[in-house]
């Protein structure tokens, strides 16, 4: 299952902050297929078939497909002073 550093839950609790309408929901990953790639948007509820990862409460969602690809993956975070985020994806250790 992937797993999230605590940057990247700290970046997923800003960007749910600033979405009044997210409640205490979280960051969606979907896959959009092989030649579209992932796509990330704030969600108020998992899908019923989502993969859901907490991490100091943050919370992200995955759909089935970005949850087979991500399996193996650690997703991090850059926060900017500008409070921009910009997440990466790696291998676990």
């Amino acid at each position: 299952m992937m797993t999230m550093t605590q940057t990247a839950a700290e970046a997923v609790k800003q960007i749910i902050a600033r979405v009044p309408e997210a409640g205490d929901g979280g960051v969606r990953i979907a896959d959009t297929g092989s030649d579209q790639g992932l796509e990330l948007s704030v969600a108020p509820d998992p899908e019923p078939r989502d993969t859901i990862v907490v991490t100091d409460g943050a919370r992200v969602f995955l759909d089935e497909g970005a949850a087979a690809a991500l399996d193996d993956r650690v997703l991090d975070a850059e926060l900017a002073q500008d409070g921009s985020v910009r997440f990466a994806i790696g291998l676990q250790q």
